[in-house]
């Protein structure tokens, strides 16, 4: 009779795993599609690399700028700002998840210690330990754990992102702060020059040798340069703030600008091998699709049968020491469950997690995608950058020329001194465009290895 019901009761396993195995269905591989995607992408030569200039090669945003300060700065921000150590704290408490999570698969003991007593009955005590455990036949809970532990890289790599996007904002403001001082010096000697040139229209008005537009034209000139130092100057506070918001710090910031521009190091002669893996938001993007394929699975084996197994020792006695050492009472229980019918839920639960899979894939091709732009949007910038110093360079150096003649007729009195202001002034524009352009150029190739994911050295 026994052996007949075991036989019942196996066969009813059997039916009901059966039954679950045919809920199961081929699902596609987005991470495989999603390699691929890179690999089409990453292998393929950009359009802009040839022709650019080769310079020293870098690993890190942290090399692009070899500068005591800068790098001090950076630390500083690193280890400060706000938004950066909230990641980071958030970081660990997903870890401590994943660690709690990993409980899930592994038995549980409790114990248990109880008196009582009735009228008229003596006082009972009882003392128990149960010990229960659910078999991971499918794998279902180690697949759950493994997407957490997929869901917490992405967020590493993104806080990794983050870090490599606070550094590159922190070294183009350090840059923006020297270009603002080269702004303000230039016009502060264009400005000295318009009250000098002023001085002098009005002394020859004086002398009845200029007419008084001549003289207003000369005021409103100096007066819109003055206009213009002021809001350089506000700029430059600007930009003196925002660092100190990137260092995470309230203190007043202590250093002196650059007097020059610092050197931008960055290779071009070995990026046609480079591929775009280095980035973070790409490998957030990647690990996502395998958080979300491993839910799937997650989903799937919920339909399955769920196998638990308990086990119970205990003892009741009248008193504490027979209850605790005394000789207990064991009982073993396995259960198996099946689910098979709960309104569809199951089903729509794996439905959604497939979908929310193929969400992460097109996630995926959208940040593929951003990243080739930012890419050939910053090559395009390097060349453009590059060819506009080049001539921006030769037109101050003949507007220099220009000026010295312009300087000597004007002695001679071949000239007028509003052609010679002429001159002057767009030799100063020329000079202020070339040193902003040299700014540009500088920060876009901040911008470029931002792009190609060249990340911050924490060694």
């Amino acid at each position: 009779m026994i052996n007949k019901s075991l036989r019942n009761a196996g066969a009813l396993c059997l039916s009901l795993i059966l039954a679950a195995c045919s809920n199961t269905e081929k699902r596609e591989n987005y991470a495989e599609l999603a390699q691929g995607e890179l690999e089409s992408i990453g292998d393929a030569n950009f359009s802009q690399w040839e022709g650019l200039d080769h310079v020293a090669p870098v690993s890190y945003l942290t090399d692009l700028i070899q500068d005591a300060q800068l790098d001090q700065l950076i630390q500083q921000a690193l280890d400060a700002n706000p938004s950066l150590q909230e990641t980071k704290l958030t970081l660990q408490a997903s870890l401590w998840s994943i660690k709690s999570q990993h409980g899930d698969s592994l038995p549980t003991v409790e114990a248990g210690f109880s008196a009582g007593k009735s009228e008229g009955d003596s006082a009972s005590y009882q003392a128990d330990v149960s010990v229960s455990w659910e078999i991971d036949l499918w794998q279902k809970l180690a697949a759950s754990e493994e997407a957490s532990a997929k869901s917490l890289a992405s967020d590493e790599a993104l806080y990794q992102a983050s870090q490599d996007t606070l550094v590159a904002s922190l070294i183009k403001t350090w840059l923006a702060i020297t270009a603002k001082q080269h702004a303000i010096d230039i016009e502060e000697k264009r400005l000295a020059l318009l009250e000098a040139n002023e001085q002098l229209i009005q002394k020859r008005f004086k002398n009845g040798l200029g007419d008084l537009e001549e003289l207003d034209s000369a005021r409103t000139t100096t007066s819109q340069s003055r206009s213009d130092l002021v809001e350089l100057q506000e700029d430059l506070a600007i930009e003196i703030r925002t660092l100190q918001l990137y260092l995470g710090s309230q203190e007043p910031i202590k250093f002196t600008a650059n007097t020059n521009y610092p050197n931008v190091s960055l290779s071009f002669s070995d990026f046609p091998e480079q591929n775009l893996q280095r980035r973070p938001d790409l490998k957030a993007a990647y690990l996502d699709i395998e958080a979300a394929d491993l839910n799937t699975t997650v989903a799937y084996k919920d339909m399955l049968p769920s196998i638990s197994l308990s086990a119970t020792l205990s003892e009741t006695a009248s008193s504490p020491s027979g209850a605790l050492f005394g000789s207990p009472i064991w009982s073993l229980l396995a259960q198996l469950t099946q689910p098979l019918y709960q309104g569809g839920q199951l089903e729509a639960a794996a439905e959604i997690a497939k979908l929310e899979t193929a969400q992460t894939y097109q996630a995926y091709r959208d940040t593929l995608l951003t990243a080739v732009n930012e890419v050939e949007s910053a090559l395009g910038q390097e060349r453009v950058l590059s060819l506009q110093t080049q001539h921006i360079r030769n037109a101050l150096t003949s507007s220099q020329k220009n000026l010295s003649q312009y300087e000597k007729k004007y002695r001679s009195g071949l000239i007028e001194i509003s052609d010679l202001i002429d001159v002057q002034t767009t030799t100063f524009d020329l000079e202020a465009q070339l040193d902003d352009i040299i700014y540009q150029h500088l920060s876009n190739r901040v911008n470029l290895g931002l792009a190609l994911g060249l990340g911050v050295n924490e060694e």
